[in-house]
């Protein structure tokens, strides 16, 4: 896999923005859902969440990924949320699948008021060996984990500051 460079914003950006970029699949998903915080639990409003990820057989929507034309032609990989009043983000999208050297995960990139810069972190759907994921202390790896809920979605939240706060990588 071919790293981003750095001054990009995940492996593309698109030239529209719509509440439809966050829903990234037509066919079977599972619901992403959480909060973005401030220190305090507090809730940042109007904070952009972008999500980019490989389908559900691990294929990057990047002409670098070397089955892109095995790729699921409906799933885009990438997607964009803004937080409501409450802080709330909801995603539409799938299980992504393990790549050639990483655990299956979703990267992720936050925009709030009051960051001078853009933060970025990776869900993960389990514990498991991953080159990323083995940088974190063990003891804050949950936070990289989200949550399965009753209904079958998934909760996580993104704590920006605090005792809590997510585990943020240098970009």
């Amino acid at each position: 896999m071919v790293a981003s460079p750095f001054c990009t914003v995940g492996p593309f950006f698109p030239f529209e923005f719509s509440d439809e970029l966050s829903d990234l699949t037509k066919g079977d998903h599972i619901v992403l859902t959480g909060r973005v915080l401030e220190e305090g639990g507090l809730p940042t409003r109007n904070s952009i969440v972008e999500i980019w990820q490989p389908d559900s057989k691990g294929i990057l929507h990047h002409p670098d990924d070397p089955r892109y034309a095995e790729r699921d032609q409906s799933f885009r990989g990438f997607g964009r949320a803004r937080t409501d009043a409450d802080g709330w983000f909801k995603f539409r999208t799938v299980i992504p699948g393990a790549t050639a050297d990483r655990a299956p995960h979703i990267n992720v990139m936050v925009l709030a008021i009051g960051l001078t810069r853009r933060v970025v972190t990776t869900i993960f759907f389990a514990d498991t060996p991953d080159l990323v994921l083995d940088c974190v202390p063990s003891e804050r790896r949950s936070r990289l984990i989200p949550r399965r809920e009753p209904d079958g979605s998934y909760r996580w939240d993104i704590h920006l500051r605090g005792e809590n706060e997510t585990p943020f990588f240098k970009d």
